[in-house]
């Protein structure tokens, strides 16, 4: 194993090393964030939903959308999207109606409260972002160039479940 990875890699092809370590990299980021976002809240008091839910809320933003756009839009990856639906109109963070056109569907929005999570997670992303301009190495380019090459391994991952079946 290496600084980076979980997965082993000795005796393994260098190239398939990057790999792994990319891909472990993007999970650790991503729980990194869930952890940025859990420590905001709490600072901030906001303690009865969890940093999925949060995001959850960031990422509808002023859209409607149904349970089954979140997935297909990329705005949830976790099983459990009806959980914290349901949890979110519960609280108060998201309104829900059946769809006329189809009954067994079910579309959601932020309330007020909703988008006041939503902007209080804009606050921060843009405060991270401008503190990144004054790291060495994190300039707006190099962000820029990170992306469309994590656009690119999501393409490529996605193309690699079209032709499982």
């Amino acid at each position: 194993m290496n600084e980076y990875s979980a997965f082993p890699t000795r005796g393994v092809r260098t190239e398939f090393k990057v790999y792994l370590e990319a891909l472990a990299l993007v999970e650790r980021l991503h729980r990194l964030l869930l952890d940025v976002i859990k420590d905001e809240f709490e600072r901030l008091g906001i303690l009865e939903i969890n940093a999925v839910q949060a995001l959850l809320l960031f990422n509808i933003g002023e859209q409607e959308v149904t349970a089954g756009e979140l997935k297909s839009r990329g705005y949830y990856q976790g099983s459990n999207v009806s959980y914290n639906l349901k949890k979110l109109v519960e609280l108060g963070y998201m309104h829900h109606q059946r769809c006329d056109a189809d009954r067994r569907s079910v579309r959601v929005k932020l309330t007020s409260k909703g988008r006041d999570v939503r902007q209080t997670l804009e606050h921060l992303f843009n405060a991270h972002s401008e503190k990144m301009q004054k790291v060495d190495g994190l300039s707006e380019s190099t962000i820029t160039t990170l992306t469309q090459t994590l656009k690119e391994l999501e393409r490529f991952g996605t193309l690699q479940i079209r032709y499982i079946y």
